[in-house]
């Protein structure tokens, strides 16, 4: 038995282990982003597809480089059609291990209860007055170009700072400011705009850039129309518009005690 084994391990090229490592790291990536985004029925068929490509060609059914090839194009089809998930799940695993603050219990209470009634107090203000603006709830997982290509503040959460920095006509009220924890950690920045061809027209730039950054990152936007007021939030690329105090509070809930806490 042991020169079997031998054998067996004697005649394995490395080529080949780096064809099982590269089909291994391949397949558990597409299961998880499949998983993530409860796309059942693909995963039961990408399971299945990927089981009888390996069998038939373990049986010398079919070719080696042409099982390769099939399971090249069903992986390329997922990446078309999750195209934007994976974007976000590169984007986020890169940046995982940037520092988060801790605190204990009662400081996170307190921290998070007033920065949620001051941001919640800004953002309706704004949304009577007609006041545009874009709001992100990042949690140190902003990348660098976008935060560099503002101003950095490094503030309290205050919601007369926050009106001021939007405030029309004043230089930083066309970008979009960055919370990040308690901090206003910078304004003006600049955010990638969503691609999506099948977004209403009356939504302009804001909201575009609102939906393009989620598109990305797992980060949060909250946007204020300049021409109507409306208050909306979006996550994972989509959009809610029309969002209320409660929908705020949720919204912000989530952001301070799931996305901070891991809760």
């Amino acid at each position: 038995m042991f020169e079997q084994i031998a054998e067996f391990f004697k005649n394995i090229q490395l080529v080949h282990v780096f064809e099982l490592v590269v089909f291994t790291l391949v397949f558990f990536f597409m299961l998880n982003v499949l998983r993530k985004n409860n796309a059942k029925l693909i995963i039961v068929l990408f399971v299945v597809f990927t089981a009888v490509v390996s069998a038939l060609c373990y049986l010398d059914i079919i070719d080696h480089a042409i099982a390769i090839i099939l399971f090249a194009l069903f992986a390329l089809g997922v990446v078309i059609l999750f195209a934007t998930e994976i974007k976000r799940e590169v984007w986020n695993s890169s940046i995982k291990g940037s520092d988060v603050k801790h605190w204990d219990s009662v400081s996170i209470r307190e921290n998070a209860k007033e920065c949620t009634n001051e941001i919640i107090k800004a953002v309706q203000s704004m949304s009577k007055n007609n006041v545009g603006a874009i709001i992100i709830l990042a949690n140190s997982n902003m990348p660098s170009g976008i935060l560099d290509s503002g101003v950095a503040v490094n503030s309290d959460i205050s919601s007369a700072l926050i009106e001021s920095i939007f405030f029309p006509k004043t230089p930083l009220h066309d970008g979009a400011m960055i919370i990040n924890g308690t901090k206003i950690q910078a304004a003006g920045c600049f955010l990638p705009l969503s691609q999506e061809i099948s977004l209403p027209k009356e939504l302009g730039t804001r909201h575009r850039a609102g939906i393009g950054i989620t598109e990305t990152i797992n980060v949060t936007a909250i946007i204020v129309s300049e021409e109507t007021g409306v208050i909306s939030v979006a996550t994972g690329g989509k959009l809610k518009r029309y969002a209320d105090t409660e929908m705020l509070k949720n919204t912000l809930k989530s952001f301070y005690w799931q996305d901070m806490l891991g809760n």
